[in-house]
């Protein structure tokens, strides 16, 4: 087919394409509860152009290579098997010419949205001519492939293919026939190998033999516990010989272990540490057909070998479950949808308590990050007020020399004139901007869990504008303490004092510098904090205290040094001119007379010292926030903080943010139709013989 006609091609009349069951999959009221939100579908189209690199008159498409590797992040090794690439791209290119369109992108993202997406996704597998029926043909050309096949050789001539596709072998099975193939595709493949194994024909194989057939056959069932203890456990304890009962009931018990898990919850009663017996098991599973009691024998079996008390815990269970279910794309759409409904059902109150906790934990950051750089912000703050123009007098060369100085003749006391009003202002300044941004930042995000920029921005700018209320006061009285000690013959002076002098109104001098420079600078600071702390979390999305150090550094960077001018003037709007020096109606009438008396320079005096305190201040500030956020979590029903979960036992690849609507489950469903139902396909080339 050409590439013009996979363009404007239609589906043959009558048939129903992939497309059309997303359709209408999507428009179903009864399923659409448990379905992912499909993605939008500008955004989508940007994500696939940006990953197509073929364009064929003037229509852009993804080559295997695009979609498998470079978009989903698969087989990214140096050696890996074409084979496999091309045969898992084809799962998205309906018509099979190599090329992935638009239009199929579009309607895979739509497949992975549906409840029964590892099915739909391994039927498109095996229906290699895109027809909707699966022939024998297809199914030995998949089978073939499998490492599966390549280990122990399933029988194509075997009665359970004739009971699928005929004794002629040309009977086609539709999809919902298939999905019961699958099913019992690997039951029918393990008794073909016991059979090759029973060389008596007495239904009896050695231990050895059946740890073989366990490893080549099911090790998409086998947890790491129980593939090492394989030749132990078998046959039970009288005897070290399979029996085909005991190997039937080995590998449905590995199938049941989510019953398995369901029947200890029901017992325990959310006691997730409560030992149970195996009375007590047998009891509870009598209400379950699909459980034997040969079945329950081998669980306590495999449970003897961990401890020899004969009871059953929900760590036992979980050492021997097969398979890692949190990578399972029904557990993620599962989350989501959790995380969705906890955040659309919580009431008014529910929100006030997490917001006045991030507020207790906030102030305690704060805190933390002012002591940390007060010095620096001393030095900041008198560079900004020395002048050169009308006063005519420099105390200080540099940042360096107002340090030395403030040292030599205050002492280190000098360092921390104003801490205590600091702190009082600071903590509560700085809870107030945390607690908002987040709030803000919750209210904005999409059902989706995504962000977009302008929605961050916002949420910057509305916690940069909050805090200046609170904030003004307090920096007015700072700054003058900071400034007090420059005259060594003055006077000293408190904050009680400056208060008294300045009256209620005066307190609030200068705030609309406050708002120039705070709000630019929450705008610039929050979004890129967020984007640093992203980049530098792990490949399972685990941010460590380094990075989040170095992210909320980095981040202060910009945000401080861009609104240097701003600061500028509002610490020359709030300083008290003395006799000789300068004075400011306004902000305009500040940057008039500065820019005329100074010259541009003078905007940018200080900006040394500014970045080096406000990046290390709000590096430890968001670093001692995210931290007492993992120590002290609260569950208010929303979500953890980003980056904050480490540890997840997950063999996925780290999250793209290329990833949206159903691509969010794409490499899930990937790896599994491998752990669900053992098509494992080489991934890497065979070596030259």
């Amino acid at each position: 087919m050409s590439h013009t006609a996979k363009c404007a091609s239609e589906p043959p009349q009558g048939q129903v394409t992939a497309a059309d069951r997303h359709a209408v999959s999507n428009h179903s009221s009864g399923s659409q509860r448990f379905m992912v939100k499909r993605a939008d579908s500008d955004q989508l189209r940007g994500i696939f152009d940006k990953y197509a690199s073929k364009e064929i008159r003037g229509e852009r498409f993804m080559t295997s290579q695009d979609f498998i590797q470079r978009y989903l992040g698969l087989l990214t090794a140096d050696n890996y098997d074409p084979n496999t690439l091309n045969l898992l791209a084809k799962l998205v290119d309906q018509t099979k010419d190599g090329l992935i369109s638009w239009d199929e992108f579009r309607a895979f993202e739509g497949l992975l949205c549906t409840p029964d997406a590892m099915y739909q996704f391994a039927f498109q597998l095996f229906d290699t001519k895109g027809s909707g029926i699966v022939s024998f043909a297809d199914f030995v050309n998949i089978v073939s492939n499998t490492e599966l096949h390549k280990k122990i050789p399933f029988d194509f001539d075997s009665a359970f293919v004739q009971l699928y596709f005929g004794s002629d072998k040309k009977r086609g099975i539709n999809y919902t026939e298939f999905t019961q193939m699958l099913h019992d595709f690997h039951e029918e493949h393990a008794i073909q190998a016991f059979r090759k194994f029973d060389l008596s024909k007495q239904g009896v194989i050695s231990a050895r033999n059946f740890s073989k057939i366990m490893i080549e056959t099911k090790a998409h069932l086998l947890a790491e516990f129980v593939r090492l203890n394989l030749v132990q456990v078998a046959g039970g304890t009288q005897s070290h010989v399979v029996t085909f009962p005991w190997f039937s009931a080995f590998n449905s018990l590995l199938k049941n272990m989510e019953l398995v898990k369901k029947i200890y919850t029901t017992l325990a009663k959310g006691n997730m540490i409560k030992d149970v017996t195996k009375d007590e098991f047998l009891n509870g599973a009598q209400q379950f057909s699909q459980l034997t009691p040969l079945e329950i024998d081998i669980l306590f079996q495999l449970t003897s070998i961990l401890h020899a008390d004969g009871k059953l815990a929900m760590k036992d269970i979980e050492k021997i479950a097969p398979l890692k279910e949190d990578d399972m794309p029904y557990r993620l759409k599962a989350k989501m949808q959790e995380v969705q409904l906890a955040r659309e059902n919580r009431g008014i109150m529910t929100q006030v308590g997490e917001s006045g906790y991030r507020f207790f934990l906030g102030a305690i950051a704060g805190a933390a990050g002012a002591t940390a750089v007060y010095p620096i912000d001393l030095v900041k703050t008198r560079m900004q007020n020395q002048r050169s123009g009308s006063y005519g007098e420099l105390l200080y060369r540099n940042s360096f020399d107002c340090f030395r100085k403030v040292l030599k003749y205050e002492g280190f006391s000098g360092l921390y004139r104003g801490l205590i009003p600091q702190l009082v202002g600071v903590a509560p300044e700085k809870a107030i901007k945390l607690t908002v941004n987040d709030l803000v930042r919750d209210k904005l995000t999409q059902k989706d869990g995504t962000m977009p920029l302008w929605a961050e921005i916002v949420a910057g700018g509305s916690a940069g504008a909050s805090q200046v209320t609170f904030t003004n006061p307090i920096e007015i009285v700072k700054i003058r303490l900071q400034v007090a000690g420059e005259i060594a013959t003055g006077t000293r002076v408190s904050a009680i004092a400056v208060v008294r002098d300045l009256g209620l109104f005066g307190l609030y001098k200068g705030s609309r510098a406050c708002y120039l420079r705070d709000i630019p600078f929450s705008m610039i600071y929050f979004p890129a904090y967020a984007h640093l702390k992203a980049s530098f979390a792990n490949e399972k999305g685990h941010n460590s205290p380094l990075s989040l150090l170095v992210a909320g550094f980095l981040a202060g960077v910009p945000a401080a040094s861009l609104v240097t001018p701003a600061d500028v003037i509002k610490t020359r709007l709030q300083v008290v001119a003395r006799k000789g020096q300068t004075t400011y109606s306004g902000i305009i009438d500040a940057a008039i007379k500065i820019r005329r008396e100074e010259g541009f320079r003078a905007f940018w005096k200080g900006t040394g010292a500014r970045v080096f305190r406000s990046s290390p201040q709000f590096g430890v500030t968001l670093l001692t926030y995210e931290i007492l956020q993992r120590t002290f979590y609260i569950d208010f029903g929303g979500k953890r903080p980003d980056g904050s979960l480490g540890g997840i036992d997950s063999d996925l690849p780290a999250a793209n943010p290329d990833h949206v609507g159903g691509y969010k489950l794409a490499v899930a469903t990937f790896a599994g139709v491998e752990s669900k139902f053992g098509l494992f396909f080489p991934k890497f080339k065979a070596p030259a013989s």
